[in-house]
């Protein structure tokens, strides 16, 4: 039997229409209890109209007429009207949990209704949510690792001791910790030399002069320091981190000053008569910018409104766990098997690449609670101490899919001092751009080799090289990311060269380069 859709609304306006007008030509009570009854069966027509479609189906599949009235009877209760008011609210949903189930769902209504793809099929995949799955990951490593981390204290006991971090002669140390805190005299020689800029007593020329010494000192000083004193590697390691940001804000407030100043002089001669500009320089400024977590100069910043003291407390706690457990890993894992390895380049091949590969795992847990406790928390800490309001130290690295987008992406106080003070520099004096990024990557180069070379006082240029090597990196990583496009090619590319290999193989080069050091000179 054929059934014409219209013919159910109209059925269903019928319906609806007996039901007002009471069974059998009734009186006032007969007709009053039956609109009673209508008006509780349209109040369920708030759910039921998601069933509309599916009591469509069952009337253009059903039979006969029996089935016809059931379902156009259906029909009116989910077009009817929707009454309002607080008072029927539980009359509703006790209709609404009744009255639809009837109807909803029949046997020969269509379960499928149009074209769907699988959730991980290709189509698809990236349409879900894989919130679920990441938490199976996440248990799954927590109970490997716990497993792992069981299972060598059982083997080897605790093997946490002071060795390689922290000298035998700790007063030798002493040496490093009155250079660090005699590093704020080149910010204020730096001041000294701006104020005079500023009330004209010198040149242009003489006052970059002045500030290329200064900054020059004020690397060469720790550098000097560190190579004289027999210290641990943590201690010459700080003392380099601390001397190499504090060479980048000196570059940065010269720069900057600088370009003050010939902003200052165009509006002076009228080329900009348009802008309100004024050069000032401030001792205050200085102090703030040299504690605050950036690198790059400007009078004033964003600020917060007021000091989170509770959150302030949560993260100094993690800060000291994850401190702890990037101790633990490199004491209990990492010492031990560099210690049972060789030399890279030297010996079996295949014994390099097995010691390679044992070693990338803890390497990688260690970096990443380095760029946590780092970038994260302690950088978090410091901004929040001095309500410093631009907290954007870092974006989604991790989805990096070339060597050149991670690099702009894991370390943003740098990437910005590179952007504003070598980069585009280098643009606005013509130079291009695939030479200007080999200048910033060069630059890297350096400061990566001193920060790691000088407290390990030798200088065998594998960090340098190390990253040097990113320019072909980045040239490989752009390549496969267009002729792979949409494809996480390059995001694995970066995870295998950068973690798994790049940085175990750096590790074994020093250690060994050092170890055979110490025993040519012992």
């Amino acid at each position: 039997m054929t059934i014409n859709p219209e013919n159910i609304t109209s059925s269903s306006d019928d319906n609806n229409l007996r039901r007002r007008r009471g069974s059998g030509g009734g009186g006032g009570d007969g007709g009053d209890k039956s609109v009673d009854d209508v008006t509780e069966l349209d109040s369920s027509s708030v759910d039921a109209s998601s069933s509309s479609d599916d009591l469509t189906s069952d009337a253009r599949d059903g039979s006969g007429n029996g089935g016809l009235d059931k379902v156009s009877e259906a029909v009116s209760t989910t077009v009817g009207k929707i009454s309002d008011g607080d008072g029927v609210q539980e009359e509703q949903r006790k209709a609404n949990e009744t009255t639809p189930l009837k109807y909803v769902y029949r046997a020969s209504a269509p379960a499928h209704r149009r074209n769907k793809e699988s959730p991980l099929s290709s189509a698809a995949i990236f349409k879900q949510s894989h919130a679920g799955l990441l938490n199976l990951c996440i248990v799954v490593l927590i109970a490997v690792n716990s497993r792992l981390i069981i299972e060598n204290l059982m083997k080897y006991g605790l093997l946490i001791g002071s060795g390689f971090w922290s000298s035998s002669t700790s007063v030798r140390d002493w040496p490093l910790l009155m250079c660090c805190l005699s590093l704020p005299i080149f910010p204020l020689a730096a001041f000294l030399v701006e104020k005079m800029a500023q009330k004209k007593y010198m040149t242009e020329h003489v006052v970059v002069t002045l500030h290329i010494v200064i900054t020059t000192a004020s690397i060469l000083y720790p550098v000097l320091v560190i190579l004289r004193c027999d210290s641990a590697f943590l201690s010459g390691g700080t003392l380099m981190m601390f001397a190499c940001i504090v060479w980048m804000k000196l570059v940065s407030y010269a720069h900057t000053n600088y370009d003050m100043r010939q902003l200052a002089k165009s509006v002076d001669e009228g080329e900009n008569s348009e802008i309100n500009y004024s050069y000032n320089v401030s001792f205050k400024s200085l102090a703030y910018f040299m504690v605050a977590p950036t690198l790059c100069y400007q009078l004033s910043y964003p600020r917060s409104a007021s000091i989170r003291k509770g959150w302030l407390a949560r993260q100094l706690i993690k800060l000291v766990i994850f401190t702890g457990l990037m101790g633990f890993i490199i004491e209990q894992y990492i010492n031990p098997i560099v210690r049972s390895s060789q030399h890279p380049f030297e010996g079996n091949l295949l014994y390099a690449i097995e010691r390679v590969l044992k070693l990338s795992v803890p390497i990688l847990y260690v970096w990443l609670c380095m760029f946590y406790s780092l970038f994260h928390l302690w950088l978090n800490i410091l901004a929040e101490i001095l309500r410093f309001g631009d907290r954007e130290f870092y974006k989604d690295w991790w989805n990096a899919k070339t060597i050149d987008e991670y690099w702009r992406l894991w370390n943003m106080p740098v990437h910005k001092w590179m952007v504003r003070h070598i980069y585009f520099p280098c643009l606005r004096n013509g130079i291009p751009k695939g030479v200007a990024m080999v200048i910033s990557f060069f630059i890297s180069a350096v400061f990566h080799e001193l920060c790691i070379a000088v407290p390990c006082r030798l200088f065998k240029f594998w960090a340098f090289l190390g990253i040097m090597f990113q320019i072909p990196l980045v040239i490989l990583t752009n390549f496969l990311q267009n002729k792979f496009k949409n494809s996480n090619v390059g995001n694995m590319t970066f995870w295998c060269f950068f973690c798994i290999v790049g940085q175990p193989m750096c590790v074994l080069l020093y250690y060994h380069d050092v170890m055979n050091r110490n025993g040519s000179s012992s």
